[in-house]
């Protein structure tokens, strides 16, 4: 789940990582009054999930209140476009109105989990303000990293050496090694999978601020926290995944047109690789889980059928907790209930799968049943391709 760039800022106030005065405005005149009590001059930007607003328009500088209130103006409404949203762009509903800043030097600063060694990571560069996945690319050395341990969490020392390595020192590095210290505690009290400042810059009146930041949560720990539950905007989502999720389903839309349904994101991943060695493009991901139901079968027909770039269906299923005989039932419900015309490939193994194939060739639908993946893939492609032309 993410959360706009002012509810982050928010949230890192309380576990007190630096951040210019600001509150958000959702018409020219809150922006406005916002501005005046600011003290005039200040940055309004777009609040949107999605990065590079700026290169798209959505951050402008304003030197004085009616100047906030006319940049709010066309900014506000706007559809905003950057690498991050879709083709269309994403409607503007509300801008952060903040302190503007002088900007002395740029830096970045974040905590995420490093999968292969199981535990947090933190992440610093002198190179703030970048594309960091380019800076990775082009200057790896440039980008500092210290691992949490797994019992005993990060250490003093090891923000120490983060702020060292950033070049500061004084009380920019005293500021710098308690930010570092507080944004991790925020990641792990928060259930974060991402917790990152880019920038985070130093004034030139000597201060440390984080100039924007991103949360981002696992979705697995918000019943721990319905606060942040509450912060949900569902007008950031696409329609299908808000819906999806309202079924306990993961669905993600992507650009292809084979629809794909799985039980496991290993399998999904595997489903969608050997799609594209087919020659075809995944329309989306969407993961009924193992324990899905007749029902939830059904709504995850419903929402594939929803998607009108999707020409065919490839059901990936192995019946581990899942049956499949249940989900030849959910199968058969939902092309029955929903009256679906697409192209609909099945490829089943796991248990029950002879009684599951035995109702899907007695249910008179015409289902395309496949041997393997692999076989699954190119009939499901070579379907879509039949409709699409």
């Amino acid at each position: 789940m993410k959360i706009h760039e002012y509810q982050a800022k928010a949230m890192l106030r309380e576990f007190g990582v630096p951040v210019p005065r600001g509150e958000v405005a959702s018409t020219p005149a809150e922006a406005r009054e916002v501005a005046t009590r600011l003290g005039g001059r200040v940055v309004v930007k777009a609040q949107i999930h999605a990065g590079g607003r700026g290169k798209g328009g959505g951050i402008k500088l304003a030197d004085d209140p009616a100047g906030a209130e006319a940049v709010a103006r066309s900014i506000l409404g706007m559809r905003l476009k950057t690498p991050q949203t879709p083709p269309e762009g994403i409607e503007v509903t509300r801008v952060l109105v903040e302190e503007a800043s002088a900007i002395r030097q740029e830096l970045y600063l974040s905590v995420t989990l490093d999968r292969a060694r199981a535990t947090p990571v933190l992440m610093a560069s002198e190179a703030g303000g970048m594309e960091i996945e380019e800076v990775a690319a082009t200057s790896p050395g440039k980008i500092l990293r210290e691992w949490a341990h797994p019992a005993n969490g990060l250490q003093p020392f090891q923000a120490r050496a983060l702020a060292f390595g950033l070049g500061l020192s004084g009380d920019l590095f005293k500021a710098a090694v308690a930010a570092i210290l507080n944004l991790y505690q925020c990641y792990l009290a928060k259930d974060c999978s991402l917790a990152e400042i880019n920038p985070l810059v130093v004034t030139t009146t000597g201060r440390l601020l984080a100039l924007d930041a991103k949360l981002n949560f696992d979705d697995n720990a918000l019943f721990r926290h319905p606060e942040i539950r509450e912060l949900r905007d569902l007008n950031e989502e696409d329609p299908l995944d808000v819906e999806a999720s309202a079924f306990n389903l993961n669905y993600i839309k992507l650009h292809g047109n084979v629809g794909c349904m799985v039980n496991g994101a290993g399998l999904a991943m595997a489903t969608m690789d050997i799609i594209k060695l087919a020659g075809g493009e995944p329309a989306n991901f969407l993961d009924v889980g193992g324990g899905a139901s007749a029902e939830q079968i059904e709504n995850a027909f419903r929402i594939l059928s929803s998607d009108a770039s999707v020409r065919a269906v490839f059901i990936n299923i192995f019946g581990g907790i899942l049956r499949c005989d249940r989900l030849a039932e959910g199968m058969i419900a939902a092309v029955r209930k929903l009256g679906l015309r697409l192209p609909v490939v099945v490829r089943m193994e796991g248990t029950n799968v002879e009684l599951g194939r035995q109702m899907l060739a007695e249910s008179g639908l015409a289902l395309i049943t496949a041997d393997d993946m692999a076989d699954g893939a190119r009939k499901a492609v070579a379907h879509a391709q039949d409709v699409r032309s």
